[in-house]
C-alpha cells in the first residue's frame, strides 16, 4: 500500500502542477509544488533505499533518486516529475503482482479446524476450538478434520494422518488410542478427550514452525539489483566526466535524466506481471517475482510422496489367493461382501472389482474388526486376519477373506504413484534440474520402491517435518535454488524453508498452501514443469527487454553528455525507452515455448 500511496501522491502533484502552470499561469507555484513534495517523496525514497544498502543489497531505486535530487537543483522540475513517476510506478506495479496472486489464493487457505462438537450432559455442543479445554470430551464426526489433540475414549475408525505424518496407509483408532489434530477421520464417529489446548495441539505446532521458517532470511539477489550496481556506476562516471569538462552542473542532470534506470525499474516488474498472469492462466498461481527468478534457475526439485508422487488414494494392489480360488474369484466375493459398506477400503475394492457384483444378504460390520454377509449362499468374511480365522500377515495394508469358514486369501492395497510422475520427473531433467529428491515420512522401503518407479534420484525416508527442514537446509549452495514440492501440513515447514515451496493445492485448503511460493490448482503434478518452463521464459524476456533498454540509455548518455539533449527533452526519450522496454517484455504472457508440452493428454 505504501507504494500506491506514492504513486497517488505524485499523480496529485502533478495534477496541482499543470493547474499552477498552466491554468493559473503560475510557474513559480508549480515548481515549487512539485519540489516540496518531490523532495519529500525522494527522501522517503532514499531512507528506504539506506535499509536495503545496509541489508547488503544494492537497489535499483539509487541512481533515480539522484536524478530526482539533480533536476529538482537546477531547476527542470517537470523533469523531476517524470522520473517520479516512473520510479513510483515501477514499485506500484510489482505490489500490483503480489496483492493480485494473494487475492487468488485466498479462496484456498482454509484449513486450520475452526470448530469442536463439545458433549456436555449427553447433548453435543459446536463451541470454538479456542474454547476448548483440556479433559472436554469431544466428538468427531465422520470425514471431519480432528479439531484438538486427544485420546479416544469412545468408537472406533480409519483416521488419514497423511498430511502430518506423510504415511499413505489410514490408521485405526481405537479406545485409548492418541488423536492429532489436523488429521482426517474416517467413517465411523469418535468420542474424544482432549489433552492439549487448539493453541499447543500438533497442527498449531507446525503452524509455528512455518512461521519461524518464513522468518529466516532469504540469501537472493533480484535480477533488477544484479544489473543495478555496475549500471549506476557507469551512469555516475559518464555524468560526473561530463560536469567537470564542461563546468556545468546541467550537464550531470542531463545524463542522469536519460539514464534513469527505467528498464530496470519497469521491464523486469512488466514481465514478472506478465509471466505470473501467464502461470495463473496455466493453474499455477505464483505469489512473487522472486519465486519466478528462482524456478528459473532451480538446480534441485524435492518433492513429498503422499499425494504428489503419489495419488494419496489406496488401490487394490496384490490379490494372494489361497488354493481353490482365483484371484478374480476372490475379488468379487471380497468386493460383493463389503459393497454396502462407505469404509475406505471397501470402496477400493468395489472400484477395483467393477460391474461383477454379486447380490449380498445379510450384510453387516463388525466394529474394529471387518465386514460380512451372505454370498451365494456362503458367509462370507473381509477384515483383519483374526476376523478372517488365520494367522497370516502381510506387511502393506491388506484385508483377509474368510469364505464358509475356510480362509480364502488376502487383498492388499498401495497408494499408486501418479500416472504423469515419470514424466514430469523426466521433464525437470530436461529442463535444467541437476537433482531430484523424495523426502517423505513413510517408511524407507516403500519410499524406495516409489523412487525407482518414477526416476527420482535420491531419497529420504521417515522423515518428520523438522527432519526435511534439515534435509533442504543442507543442501549444497551449487544446488540451489532448491524447490520443494508438497501437499500436506506437514509439507507447510519445508515449503516455507525451500528457496521455492511448490503446494499441490487442488484438493483444498492446506497450511501447504499458505506457505509455499506457488500453488497448482490442478491435480496435475507436470504443472511444475509447466511452472518452470514459464519462469524460464519469463527471466529471458525481461533480460532482453533490460539489455535493450540499457543498451539505448548508454547511447542517450554519451549524446546527453555532448549537451544536445535538454534535460525535458531526456526526460520524455527515457518515456520513449519505457515504452520499448515494455512493449518487449510483455511478450512475457505468452513466451516462447509450449508450457504444456509435458502434460500427459486423457487416453
Amino acid at each position: 500500500m505504501k507504494n500506491y500511496r506514492r504513486l497517488w501522491a505524485v499523480l496529485g502533484v502533478g495534477i496541482i502542477a499543470l493547474i499552477c502552470e498552466f491554468g493559473l499561469h503560475h510557474a513559480q507555484w508549480a515548481q515549487v509544488v512539485i519540489t516540496v513534495i518531490g523532495a519529500v517523496i525522494a527522501l522517503l525514497m532514499l531512507l528506504d533505499m539506506i535499509k536495503t544498502l545496509r541489508s547488503g543489497s544494492f537497489g535499483v531505486d539509487l541512481l533515480a533518486i539522484t536524478a530526482v535530487v539533480a533536476t529538482l537543483a537546477v531547476g527542470e522540475y517537470w523533469a523531476a516529475l517524470i522520473v517520479l513517476l516512473m520510479l513510483t510506478g515501477g514499485d506500484a506495479l510489482e505490489d500490483f503482482a503480489a496483492t493480485k496472486a494473494n487475492a487468488d489464493l485466498k479462496q484456498l487457505l482454509d484449513n486450520t479446524p475452526t470448530t469442536a462438537h463439545r458433549l456436555v450432559d449427553g447433548q453435543l455442543h459446536d463451541v470454538s476450538v479456542d474454547d476448548v479445554q483440556v479433559d472436554d470430551i469431544v466428538v468427531v464426526k465422520p470425514s471431519e478434520l480432528v479439531p484438538v489433540d486427544g485420546v479416544v475414549t469412545a468408537g472406533s475408525s480409519l483416521v488419514d494422518e497423511a498430511s502430518l505424518t506423510g504415511e499413505s496407509k489410514p490408521v485405526e483408532k481405537n479406545v485409548h488410542d492418541e488423536l492429532m489434530s489436523g488429521t482426517v477421520n474416517g467413517d465411523a464417529a469418535l468420542t474424544v478427550r482432549v489433552t492439549k489446548r487448539a493453541a499447543d495441539s500438533q497442527y498449531q505446532g507446525i503452524v509455528r514452525l512455518v512461521q519461524e521458517s518464513e522468518a529466516r532470511p532469504a540469501h537472493f539477489v533480484r535480477m533488477a539489483d544484479r544489473y543495478a550496481l555496475p549500471f549506476t556506476l557507469v551512469a555516475y562516471l559518464i555524468a560526473g566526466v561530463a560536469w567537470a569538462v564542461t563546468g556545468n552542473p546541467l550537464r550531470f542532470a542531463e545524463v542522469l535524466v536519460v539514464a534513469s534506470p527505467c528498464p530496470l525499474i519497469l521491464a523486469a516488474p512488466v514481465a514478472m506481471v506478465s509471466g505470473m498472469s501467464r502461470t495463473s492462466r496455466a493453474g499455477i498461481i505464483v505469489k512473487s517475482g522472486t519465486a519466478l527468478e528462482k524456478l528459473a534457475t532451480a538446480k534441485t526439485v524435492a518433492f513429498d510422496k503422499t499425494g504428489t508422487i503419489t495419488q494419496g488414494v489406496l488401490a487394490v494392489d496384490q490379490i494372494l489367493p489361497a488354493a481353490g480360488y482365483t484371484a478374480d474369484q476372490l475379488l468379487q466375493l471380497a468386493a460383493s461382501a463389503e459393497q454396502q459398506s462407505t469404509h475406505i477400503l471397501a470402496r477400493s475394492l468395489v472400484k477395483a472389482a467393477g460391474k461383477g457384483l454379486l447380490p449380498v444378504a445379510d450384510a453387516e460390520e463388525v466394529t474394529a474388526q471387518g465386514v460380512q454377509g451372505t454370498v451365494n449362499g456362503q458367509l462370507v468374511r473381509v477384515g483383519k486376519a483374526a476376523f478372517a480365522e488365520t494367522d497370516q500377515q502381510v506387511d502393506a495394508t491388506a484385508v483377509f477373506v474368510n469364505v464358509a469358514g475356510q480362509y480364502a486369501g488376502v487383498i492388499t492395497f498401495t497408494d499408486r504413484t501418479r500416472p504423469e510422475a515419470k514424466q514430469t520427473i523426466t521433464a525437470l531433467h530436461e529442463l535444467g534440474v541437476e537433482k531430484t529428491l523424495m523426502i517423505s515420512g513413510d517408511s524407507q522401503a516403500i519410499a524406495d520402491k516409489v523412487a525407482a518407479q518414477v526416476g527420482l534420484d535420491e531419497v529420504y525416508a521417515e522423515q518428520l517435518p523438522a527432519d526435511k527442514i534439515a534435509v533442504l537446509d543442507q543442501t549444497p549452495k551449487e544446488n540451489r535454488p532448491v524447490v520443494m514440492v508438497g501437499d500436506g501440513v506437514n509439507d507447510a515447514p519445508s515449503l516455507a524453508v525451500a528457496d521455492v515451496g511448490i503446494a499441490m493445492g487442488a484438493h483444498g485448503a492446506t497450511a501447504a498452501s499458505e506457505s509455499a511460493d506457488a500453488v497448482v490448482l490442478r491435480d496435475d503434478l507436470t504443472k511444475v514443469a509447466c511452472a518452470v518452463i514459464i519462469s524460464q521464459d519469463t527471466m529471458r524476456i525481461a533480460k532482453e527487454a533490460v539489455w535493450i533498454g540499457i543498451g539505448i540509455c548508454t547511447v542517450l548518455m554519451l549524446i546527453a553528455s555532448a549537451g544536445v539533449i535538454p534535460v525535458i527533452i531526456g526526460a520524455l526519450f527515457q518515456e520513449v525507452v519505457d515504452t520499448i522496454t515494455i512493449l518487449y517484455a510483455l511478450r512475457a504472457r505468452t513466451g516462447r515455448r509450449d508450457a504444456d508440452q509435458y502434460e500427459v493428454k486423457p487416453a
